[in-house]
């Protein structure tokens, strides 16, 4: 009877197929045919994305038919198409892993093992899915597995384009694009969401109920916003109802009536959310808050402000261009008004401030004969001391100079002229000085030969290596009080003028080693005013009359040169220093200057003039003044020279062999540089002799160079008829004594972390890698594994013995145990000046001042105590004041969707500042606690 029903069964199915073959009238019950619905297909197919978990009522087969209808295997798949019937746009594809039956009766047809249902660009996938061949409605259900993290296996995954869902339970109408869903799970933006029931509109819209929010990626989430009632408008926004925060599965009294959030995949306009929190001297406040607009593609607005319960508040404003393959900048602008103190009170002030920055790069494609950048960075003198981020901030809180510059420049190539233009302001943060160069104009004509054939025939003729170059510059510039720049007059504070510069050289050899380079250099100034100085007896001061007009001035040298470069070599005796070092070579480079410039202090150049002082007692005293001083370039103020400058540099350096180049040896600077100076004026009357500078240079490693610059006098000091010290005319050679040394400076910086340091107990240690036979490699190898294998886990052994990597392998240290790790860094910056004395008493017999130190020690580093824990400090020694320079320290801790950080400012005042909030973009403005204190908090630190 059973074959007979099965054979029944079968026949039923196969007229089925063949009617649907011939195009059958629908004279029975209109429902899609199926091709191949009986038939065991063993072809695999590829398996797409998934849709939503509906939950509907399941369709109950009968036992007899399902076991009928079902022979096919395990693994096995099934594709079939579902004709298009009217409502439904485009054929319905589906398939499963394991069988599918169809009811003739109900008209469902059931998809076992990885089942997928594809209509348009809409794809579910499940455990299970149940289809109606006439109302186009699907069910998708996960199928109970022990085995399986969370017991479901094949949980349905609907996909839409972006949009995808996974759940438990799914019901879809691939006609009306609704759905409805239980225990949902979709992303959106940084977030998950997930609900216990929920209903998806045609338009993709999500409406849940007992829904979570979170931003935390871990399969339980530390923490998430429990929303009753919630709308979701995927890759838009949510908007929910009343919601409360739960922490760790502990609910919080933390509340809204309701909530928005933003999920834009691209950037759009909205509200910024302003942080809260209390300041010490200004009361609680909000700030941080405002709009960010998006004007379009290329540029952006974001404007905030900020307000304070005491009366203090401030406004900024911030925006972003860029235009691809052009230029890309940055401006920013803010203004505070702090109030400090209680009204009508001593200690009440209202302080006003601002800050301006821009910076501008223009990209060097476009157009790349053309220039042009921005930095600015102005703020007036007591932005930083108000602004509330710079006092947890040591380098702009500290900060003492600012300098902004804006430039332009253009290159004609072809004539080799450069024309540049540029303004340049430097503040000085403690006094309010500022120093304005506006405009700083310069044209330059590249160097060229005048005398040089355009077709040269034979060979170079001396006059033709002759060449020249161009340089004029013009300046208008002003050095003022911050308060006082916009009531400057432009006529009579700023100093302005023009300048050129004529350089003329060429380069012959004599006797084919040496270089001879005679050189005429002419400059020419321009000024529209001068000021002429005199005396006014019966006021007793010095009347400055100024008078304005077009004022020329000039000076010029001509000198010649002579260099070469000697080279020695030296080869080691091998049996005294080995056959390691192959050859030391020397180069040794002598040059020689001679140079010429008459007296520009003559009273025919009118360069320098005097006038006569008579003090109120009748004596009279002559004055040496320029009319001059007061130029933007100066004056040409050089006396009579016939210099003759001597110098001598010095390299030295070491071949070695090596098995670690390529080439066999190593290179090794035992001296990079080693030089001298010296310099003696044939034209003065008195010392004609110059001080000798040396400078050293050494080269310490990959990045590390050793520095030194030193000075010594040439001639000796002495008494003078009332008992002071003067230089004399006598040189220290003449004594029998090198010259006087008058100081140096020099700073040091050294960084120290986990790997400097092992290095560097290795060596202290002695240990050394030894070349050693393969057989005791081998041997050592077999060695350590024994040794890890006592600290690995099983299961990582068993790995590798089956000749696969292990994903964790332990580290061990030599003695077996594993290693311990903290990363850490220090990094060590010591400055020193050594310089005479003069404020104390010389040494008589000696005749020397005793030198006084001034001395700079500086420190930062950071250290990870743990994954997630970071700790970095910055911190000094003040030699003068015998005490801690600004200290800071901060603390951070990663807490997965959290981050706390805590700042503290130590010295020479003490803060701090301690804020937590999620990492997340969405929230992180929403869920935070910040903390601060004032800059004038009585926290000690003992």
């Amino acid at each position: 009877m059973r074959k007979l029903s099965l054979f029944i069964l079968s026949l039923l199915t196969t007229l089925c197929v063949v009617a649907s073959h011939l195009r059958l009238q629908p004279q029975q019950p209109a429902v899609p045919a199926v091709h191949d619905s009986v038939t065991t297909d063993t072809t695999t197919t590829k398996q797409t994305a998934a849709t939503p978990r509906t939950a509907d009522a399941k369709p109950r087969v009968p036992k007899d038919e399902a076991a009928a209808t079902d022979t096919t295997h395990r693994d096995s798949v099934k594709v079939d198409t579902v004709k298009t019937k009217p409502g439904i746009d485009s054929p319905v594809e589906y398939q499963a892993a394991d069988s599918m039956v169809y009811d003739a009766a109900s008209g469902l047809a059931y998809l076992y093992g990885k089942a997928q249902v594809n209509y348009q660009n809409m794809q579910l996938t499940a455990a299970k899915i149940s289809m109606n061949m006439d109302s186009s409605m699907v069910h998708a259900e996960a199928r109970a597995d022990s085995t399986v993290e969370g017991g479901l296996d094949g949980r349905p995954q609907y996909t839409q384009g972006t949009d995808q869902y996974d759940s438990e339970r799914m019901s879809f109408n691939f006609k009306t694009q609704k759905g409805y869903i239980l225990n949902v799970n979709t992303k959106q933006g940084d977030g998950f969401m997930t609900s216990e029931r929920s209903k998806r509109a045609a338009d993709g819209t999500l409406y849940l109920e007992k829904g979570r929010y979170t931003t935390c990626d871990a399969k339980h989430p530390h923490f998430y916003l429990a929303l009753s009632r919630a709308k979701v408008r995927p890759g838009k926004d949510v908007v929910f109802g009343p919601a409360h925060l739960v922490v760790e599965d502990v609910p919080l009294p933390l509340a809204i009536p309701y909530g928005f959030f933003p999920f834009n995949k691209k950037y759009s306009s909205g509200f910024v959310m302003p942080s809260y929190g209390d300041e010490t001297s200004r009361g609680f406040y909000l700030r941080d808050g405002g709009y960010y607009w998006a004007i379009n593609d290329y540029m952006d607005l974001k404007a905030l402000g900020e307000i304070y319960t005491k009366g203090s508040w401030g406004l900024s404003a911030e925006t972003n261009y860029n235009k691809r393959y052009r230029f890309r900048g940055n401006f920013y602008f803010s203004y505070l008004r702090t109030v400090e103190g209680e009204k009508n009170m001593p200690d009440y002030a209202v302080t006003k401030s601002l800050k301006l920055q821009w910076t501008h790069t223009k990209d060097s494609k476009a157009m790349p004969n053309t220039t042009f950048s921005a930095r600015v960075n102005f703020a007036s003198e007591n932005y930083e001391r108000k602004n509330l981020e710079s006092m947890y901030n040591p380098l702009s809180y500290t900060q003492s100079t600012r300098a902004s510059s804006v430039s332009f420049g253009h290159t004609f190539t072809n004539i080799g002229l450069s024309i540049s233009a540029s303004a340049n302001l430097t503040q000085n943060m403690r006094d309010s000085t500022i120093a304005l160069t506006l405009p700083d104009v310069s044209i330059s004509l590249a160097r060229f030969y005048p005398f040089r054939r355009k077709h040269q025939a034979g060979k170079e003729r001396w006059y033709e290596k002759i060449s020249m170059s161009y340089t004029g510059q013009m300046s208008n510039s002003i050095t003022t009080k911050e308060n006082l720049l916009f009531k400057s007059n432009l006529i009579k504070d700023w100093r302005n003028g023009m300048q050129h510069r004529v350089p003329i050289d060429a380069t012959f050899q004599l006797f084919k080693y040496i270089n001879i380079s005679p050189s005429f250099s002419f400059r020419d100034i321009m000024y529209a005013s001068r000021i002429n100085r005199s005396w006014n007896t019966l006021l007793q001061q010095e009347v400055c009359d100024t008078t304005y007009g077009f004022y020329n001035l000039y000076d010029w040298n001509v000198g010649v040169t002579a260099n070469t470069t000697l080279y020695g070599f030296y080869k080691p005796w091998k049996k005294l220093f080995g056959g390691k070092i192959v050859a030391i070579r020397h180069v040794f480079k002598p040059a020689i200057t001679f140079s010429y410039a008459p007296d520009f202090t003559a009273s025919r150049y009118g360069y320098r003039k005097e006038y006569e002082r008579t003090d109120a007692s009748g004596n009279s005293t002559m004055v040496a003044y320029s009319p001059y001083s007061n130029g933007i370039y100066g004056y040409p103020s050089g006396s009579k020279q016939g210099l003759i400058s001597m110098s001598v540099s010095n390299n030295l350096e070491m071949k070695v062999r090596s098995d670690r180049d390529s080439t066999g040896y190593r290179k090794i600077s035992l001296i990079d540089e080693l030089s001298a100076s010296l310099s003696y004026n044939m034209a003065a009357s008195r010392q004609p002799w110059s001080n000798l500078s040396t400078r050293l240079r050494l080269k310490l490693g990959k990045n590390k160079t050793f520095s030194m610059a030193a000075v010594f006098a040439t001639y000796a000091y002495k008494f003078n008829e009332n008992g002071q010290v003067v230089t004399s005319d006598r040189t220290e050679w003449s004594y029998g004594r090198f010259g006087r040394f008058q100081g140096m400076s020099q700073n040091l910086s050294y960084t120290l972390n986990n790997q400097t340091w092992n290095k560097l107990m290795d060596f202290l240690h002695g240990r050394r890698k030894a070349d050693s036979s393969a057989k005791d490699n081998n041997t050592a190898d077999a060695d350590a594994d024994d040794v890890e294998d006592a600290n690995v886990d099983p299961d990582l052994k068993t790995a590798r013995k089956g000749g696969r990597k292990p994903k964790n392998k332990a580290k061990v240290d030599a003695d077996g145990y594993l290693t311990f790790s903290m990363p850490w860094s220090l990094t060590l910056s010591y400055g020193i000046t050594m310089a005479e004395d003069r404020s104390r008493q010389i040494n008589v017999r000696r005749m020397r001042y005793p030198f006084s130190f001034t001395q700079t020690l500086n420190a930062s580093g950071y250290l990870r105590i743990a994954e997630g824990w970071n700790i970095s400090f910055s911190s000094g020694y003040d030699f003068e004041m015998h005490k801690l320079s600004m200290t800071t320290m901060s603390l951070s801790r990663d807490l997965h969707c959290f981050e706390m950080s805590a700042n503290v400012v130590l010295k020479p005042y003490s803060s701090f500042n301690f804020t937590f909030r999620a990492r997340a973009s969405e929230l992180a403005d929403a869920l935070k606690w910040e903390k601060r204190s004032s800059y004038s908090t009585n926290v000690e630190w003992y």
